[in-house]
């Protein structure tokens, strides 16, 4: 072959195994990519450590009888609730008897709707107290000392208060006695309404007997379209004057403003008749307190705050009292209920109160039928006077002023001297609620597991020190006698103070003169 040809050759040969070594290189770059990339997606995940169970809690999680927001609570002994014993306990019986007849009547079927099952599920009692109003619907008692054990053997004490808070906090309120018309007259020229047909409520019917007296209230107009309704300053403007909803007619606007705070009326006519009004709407404006206007603005003091105060204020100043009065936007309807003048007023469970017994207390936490034993002083005897109060009364109403777990209205009946009395109660109080023996607190409590003891007296015993002779105190001294180590650390010794060391001086470099420069 001559030599060009052999080269040709050579260099076609060269090139061919070139290209194969390339193929072959690039063939096992791709394929050792794809190993490392196979040996992470199954190995790396691998590597990883389970995740660590759940840390246990040093301590069971016991579920809670009940709860109620925003409080706290304390079970007691009986012996331990002062002015216990010496409670009329029969006349607090009664009382409780009485709000039983619903509670027991949901059992049979015709429950009301304040004690229908959804409303009493998010509540701390929920229907608990079906078990002690299933005893007494069978107990006619007559015996205080009876009567004391029934509530004794049926429920268990708990101290309550509002959460940082020692005490809580009552008032009181009555049913006013007024003078009236049944007609329009220059006297009695201030109208009582009774609830506007356009008046409507989310979730109730318009004809609904007491709606709530919270949340939203609107004004129907034609069959879709709501708006807030009327507020105070407009209803006494006459924006529903002449619909025919006038009940009565009152001499001033001031005995209607406290009749609407109080909830119910009894009015008496010039021919001897009355009629008597409870509450049954309002118009969804929140209330605002009248007597903290007038302490806010320094008329009246805190301390000589009382209904009786605010009445002479208003009547002396009639142009402040229609401002006053405006400021509490809220109104309140009333309608016309079937009672005697020997009958209390009806409370929001659907019963006649009882004076000195019923209280109003917070219905989106309590349940109406609850007992609560209040102990203080209360300035029943006069405006000065530290009565003992110490009474076992039953949560039968509630109001929109009323709110926290203890919070509570006294009722105590109709007419002036309980609207004296009622009028001057602002006063913190001990409150004891009653809890049926089906959630007593006490055996989850006794569940409890003792807490360990301090881990520096493991490490003391673990690692005892002796005293030196000059150093040991006489209670280190005599347990040496006795041959005991004590764990008493020997004195630290305190750090040599630092010295102190002046500076070496350095030499200064001499500073050579440089002339100005001119600007």
């Amino acid at each position: 072959m001559a030599p060009e040809a052999r080269t040709k050759v050579f260099l076609k040969n060269s090139a061919t195994a070139l290209c194969a070594c390339a193929v072959v290189l690039s063939s096992f770059s791709l394929g050792a990519e794809a190993a490392r990339r196979h040996h992470r997606s199954h190995h790396h995940h691998a590597r990883q450590l389970p995740a660590a169970p759940p840390r246990a809690l040093p301590y069971p999680q016991l579920p809670l009888p009940f709860e109620i927001p925003g409080a706290q609570y304390l079970p007691l002994a009986w012996a331990d609730v002062k002015g216990w014993e010496e409670d009329d306990h029969l006349a607090a019986y009664k009382t409780f008897r009485a709000s039983c007849r619903p509670i027991n009547a949901q059992n049979g079927g015709a429950e009301p709707k304040a004690f229908e099952p959804k409303a009493l599920e998010s509540k701390a009692l929920g229907a608990s107290l079906s078990e002690p109003c299933r005893a007494a619907k069978t107990l006619d008692l007559a015996d205080d000392a009876k009567a004391k054990t029934f509530f004794e053997e049926n429920f268990t004490p708990l101290r309550i208060s509002r959460l940082g808070e020692p005490d809580g906090f009552v008032t009181g309120y009555y049913e006013p006695v007024l003078e009236g018309s049944r007609t329009q007259t220059d006297v009695y020229n201030v109208p009582v309404y009774r609830r506007p047909s356009n008046l409507f409520v989310r979730g109730y019917k318009q004809d609904s007997v007491s709606l709530p007296n919270k949340g939203p209230v609107y004004r129907k107009i034609g069959r879709r379209k709501l708006v807030p309704y009327y507020d105070r300053g407009e209803i006494e403007d006459g924006k529903i004057a002449g619909r025919g909803l006038e009940i009565a007619w009152l001499k001033d606007p001031t005995d209607l403003l406290f009749a609407q705070i109080q909830g119910s009326a009894r009015i008496k006519f010039e021919d001897g008749s009355s009629v008597r009004l409870n509450y049954d709407a309002y118009n969804g404006y929140p209330y605002t307190a009248v007597g903290r206007i007038l302490i806010e603005r320094g008329i009246i003091p805190k301390e000589e705050m009382s209904m009786q105060k605010i009445r002479e204020w208003m009547a002396q100043n009639p142009d402040g009292a229609k401002e006053l009065r405006r400021a509490n936007r809220a109104y309140i309807f009333f309608r016309e209920v079937n009672l005697s003048d020997k009958d209390e007023a009806v409370g929001a469970q659907g019963i006649p109160l009882t004076a000195g017994r019923s209280i109003a207390v917070d219905k989106s936490l309590h349940v109406y039928g609850t007992p609560f034993f209040i102990e203080g002083e209360l300035p029943i005897e006069s405006e000065r006077a530290k009565s003992p109060f110490h009474r076992l009364m039953i949560a039968q109403d509630t109001g929109s002023a009323i709110i926290g777990p203890a919070r509570a209205d006294l009722f105590f009946g109709a007419g002036q001297e309980a609207g004296r009395v009622s009028g001057r109660l602002r006063h913190p109080m001990r409150f004891v609620m009653l809890v049926p023996k089906s959630l007593d607190p006490g055996p989850r409590a006794a569940k409890l597991p003792i807490p360990d003891a301090r881990p520096s007296e493991k490490i003391a015993k673990l690692f005892p020190q002796t005293v030196p002779a000059k150093a040991a105190t006489p209670a280190a001294a005599a347990a040496q006698d006795k041959n005991e180590t004590v764990a008493i650390a020997g004195p630290v010794p305190i750090p040599v103070p630092r010295p102190a060391i002046d500076p070496a001086s350095e030499p200064r470099r001499p500073v050579k003169n440089r002339p100005h420069r001119q600007q």
